[in-house]
């Protein structure tokens, strides 16, 4: 009977904490969502040196670099300016990429090769798996024949996402320092390189990229305009995740239709079909509880096996900066932030705040202000 009764104590107990813990994650989330508000931001900001209220990625002796610890408090997003002291983390960057390497290795995944696919051949969407899609000639015919990243390494990569946090940031003159520059969804350049730089090395192209900035390629002037793009590559590594979703194979068709017909000298690759589920593994394995890591995080987790130090630029999910003024969605265009949708597939500030968390133990250096020279 008293062993009936501790067994069912013992459950009670499980039970309990398993509650706790999910409306620790409910609060932390109605937090995030409120985060627009001035007053939200203002006293995470206050609260940034309340070490019992800040959630943060700590380092334990194994060889898991990451264990989250939960809070219950919105999310402390102050980083320190540029002209603050930043030192380099060489062991837990080699600790990292160790346990990183258990999940995916970069040199591999970042792209099937020419070898493991032949035209016709029939693939299912990573994320819809009822539906099917065809290899075609022209995929076929671009993709490598060896991984573009064989044998690479760089002593300092820049990883640039697109927040309107860069504007008048001064960053990119920093920015094409590094060894090799990552940027994400064919941003432009041009126009914003005194902010983001110019030089790149590797670039993502989602498919929807075509729609909302190209607008799918309905005449003439919107092919040209992405040609003009694509030709400013200029030899980069052009990273097209071609197999996630349903609904992008004739945008991804058209853009290698013009690479083949315009000779367009880029490096296409096409991410393995296990690489989205082998990133968000290791987060998921280091109690970062994210639904499908952005392109940010997935750019960040490769870079790990071919980067000595990682900076990023251009990371910031929230519509006010650290001084409380407004920030665009996009640095080059006036989208309204959706990061707190339910239907949302991203949970952008709870990558933020792992990210924030790897800054401050030296993992990686984020700059949310400007850059240190800029005037």
């Amino acid at each position: 009977m008293q062993l009936q009764f501790r067994s069912w104590m013992l459950a009670a107990l499980t039970l309990l904490v398993v509650f706790l813990i999910f409306a620790d994650i409910s609060e932390i989330q109605e937090e995030i969502g409120d985060s627009g508000g001035r007053g939200t931001i203002r006293s995470a900001v206050n609260s940034l040196h309340s070490k019992s209220n800040r959630a943060e990625v700590v380092v334990n002796g194994s060889s898991s670099p990451a264990v989250v610890d939960r809070s219950n408090e919105s999310i402390k997003h102050h980083i320190q300016p540029a002209s603050a002291k930043w030192r380099h983390n060489q062991t837990l960057s080699l600790r990292i990429r160790k346990h990183i390497l258990k999940f995916l290795d970069a040199e591999k995944d970042i792209s099937v090769l020419k070898g493991t696919l032949k035209p016709g051949d029939i693939i299912h969407y990573i994320f819809d798996r009822d539906s099917t899609m065809n290899v075609s000639q022209n995929l076929y015919e671009l993709l490598p024949r060896t991984s573009p990243l064989k044998n690479k390494h760089f002593r300092t990569c820049a990883i640039v996402g697109n927040s309107g946090v860069l504007l008048n940031s001064g960053c990119g003159q920093e920015i094409d320092t590094h060894s090799f520059v990552i940027r994400c969804n064919l941003a432009p350049v041009q126009e914003y390189a005194r902010d983001v730089g110019l030089k790149t090395d590797l670039v993502t192209m989602n498919p929807s990229v075509i729609q909302r900035a190209f607008e799918d390629l309905v005449n003439a002037t919107w092919r040209e305009k992405l040609l003009q793009r694509l030709h400013s590559l200029n030899g980069s590594i052009l990273w097209i995740p071609a197999f996630m979703a349903r609904g992008g194979k004739e945008r991804v068709e058209w853009v290698n239709e013009l690479i083949l017909k315009h000779r367009v000298s880029v490096q296409t690759a096409y991410p393995s079909l296990r690489l989205l589920h082998a990133v968000r593994g290791y987060w998921l394995t280091n109690k970062v509880h994210i639904k499908r890591p952005t392109t940010g995080l997935l750019m960040y987790t490769l870079a790990t096996r071919f980067c000595d130090q990682i900076y990023l630029y251009g990371f910031w999910p929230f519509p006010l900066d650290q001084n409380q003024n407004p920030v665009k969605y996009h640095y080059y265009d006036s989208l309204k932030y959706g990061y707190t949708s339910q239907a949302s597939p991203h949970t952008m500030p709870l990558e933020f705040k792992a990210l924030k968390s790897l800054h401050e133990q030296g993992a990686l250096k984020l700059t949310v202000g400007q850059c240190d020279g800029a005037t």
